[in-house]
């Protein structure tokens, strides 16, 4: 073996060992079965503010009817309004982007976005689609459950 091909072996050696480590790419994903909802954006609309999700349902089956009772605050951390957000069918292991329509609201006054509870969660028990959520944002607004 040269001196090239054993300090190329020994380096990707390395690489491979530091990944393994500090929980890189090689390291195994976690399978708990979820519903992903990821706030993705607020952006001023026509009539108010469009609220976009980005949803992904990974329970290991196809749910019919998703929809969530969300609780919007404004600045001042007072609750605005609750509504029901219907996310409509969700394959298993299929992302789907939900752009929902909020009229006469001002995007900048939305301070935190809350999901409040499952309203349905057709296609798998009662509880699934809360006790499964994980939520993740891309915004700079508070959002969770």
């Amino acid at each position: 073996m040269t001196t090239r091909l054993r300090i190329g072996l020994r380096l990707f050696i390395l690489a491979l060992v530091t990944a393994t480590a500090t929980g890189g790419p090689v390291q195994a994903q976690d399978k708990t079965p979820n519903i992903s909802v990821e706030l993705n954006n607020l952006k001023p609309s026509q009539d108010g503010c469009q609220i976009i999700f980005v949803v992904k349902n990974n329970l290991g089956r196809k749910l019919e009817k998703v929809s969530y009772e969300v609780v919007l605050f404004d600045g001042e951390g007072l609750v605005d309004r609750m509504t029901i957000f219907n996310f409509q069918t969700l394959n298993d292991g299929k992302t789907k982007v939900r752009q929902f329509n909020l009229a006469g609201t001002d995007c900048t006054k939305i301070s935190r976005v809350l999901i409040n509870s499952a309203k349905e969660c057709k296609g798998a028990n009662e509880d699934a689609c809360m006790s499964n959520l994980i939520t993740n944002n891309k915004t700079a607004i508070e959002f969770g459950s």
